[in-house]
């Protein structure tokens, strides 16, 4: 994105930690800080319990960060609270990863997309309702019969849809979408990306897309920010990241996207990360290597990477 383009979303050095000072404490995010420029997908990639997901919450407020600051449309959410708090939820979305966990299922479709509508009083009557319900649902491909039916009663990638329909019925700025391919078939994954892009593009949305799938993060992001132990190791343009990976652990990702062909598979080696660089006492903060594009290092590490660059 151009400098000129206005920032949505401002992380400056969130930290959470779960259960401090217990044996059980776990530093969630540690200092991460990064920008999502209005219109933008920013994605966010990492392997299970990097701490991405914990991201996601946190800007929504579901959980409460302990240190650092996250701005919403030029405006702090971190000390929202009751009509505040309420009318940002209606700017900022979330798609959950579980379609089936993330439904209601004792309640029907048209009542499980009107959620948002009802919560924020965004219509009048009942007529208005359903209306409304069915305008959501034709939008994700899906019709109007399917408002009397229960959760159950869908595929996968059709509960999926439901979500994105709920998100969106409240006309958000900005949508959340956290790992919400993970849980597909394979076949049905690309349909709901595509889904995504059509929407993001016809309403102007923004994203953060968080997923543990690189290669997928790539084909929807504009820019791609890769996490690991709670710290954010690399940010750049989608194509840049994927095709010149910097830090060890982008490159030990990438090394193990499977190939689509047999042969190169049999071939491809992946590339072990080693963590204790995270632990080894020296400082390191978000260095610009290229134009637009940083990695976590100290002074000598950011030099050899941009020797690698050149």
């Amino acid at each position: 994105m151009t400098e000129q383009a206005k920032k949505l979303v401002e992380l400056s050095n969130v930290s959470l930690t779960f259960n401090p000072g217990r044996p059980n404490e776990v530093k969630a995010i540690d200092q991460v800080s990064f920008d999502i420029y209005e219109g933008e997908v920013f994605g966010l990639v990492g392997e299970s319990g990097s701490g991405k997901t914990t991201v996601g919450r946190s800007i929504l407020r579901l959980h409460d960060i302990q240190s650092g600051d996250i701005r919403f449309d030029g405006q702090s959410v971190t000390p929202l609270s009751g009509k505040d708090l309420h009318d940002f939820r209606k700017n900022a979305q979330m798609i959950f990863q579980d379609p089936q966990a993330s439904l209601n299922g004792r309640m029907k479709i048209r009542d499980i997309v009107a959620e948002g509508l009802d919560i924020h009083h965004l219509v009048s009557s009942k007529a208005e309702r359903d209306a409304r319900v069915e305008e959501l649902l034709e939008l994700v491909g899906l019709n109007k019969d399917h408002m009397t039916r229960y959760p159950h009663e869908f595929s996968g990638g059709q509960r999926q849809r439901i979500g994105i329909a709920r998100a969106l019925a409240v006309k958000p700025k900005f949508i959340i979408a956290d790992e919400p391919i993970s849980a597909l078939d394979v076949s049905i994954q690309a349909q709901v990306v595509n889904l995504m892009q059509k929407l993001q593009k016809e309403r102007g949305l923004t994203y953060l897309f968080i997923a543990h799938d690189l290669s997928m993060v790539k084909y929807i992001s504009d820019r791609i920010g890769v996490m690991h132990h709670g710290k954010m190791l690399e940010i750049g343009p989608a194509d840049e990241v994927y095709h010149n990976p910097l830090h060890p652990y982008t490159k030990s990702l990438l090394s193990a996207i499977p190939e689509p062909d047999p042969i190169s598979e049999r071939n491809r080696v992946h590339t072990p990360y080693d963590a204790s660089l995270e632990t080894d006492g020296q400082a390191r903060e978000m260095r610009e290597i290229t134009p637009g594009h940083f990695v976590l290092a100290t002074e000598a590490e950011a030099k050899s990477y941009q020797a690698q660059s050149n």
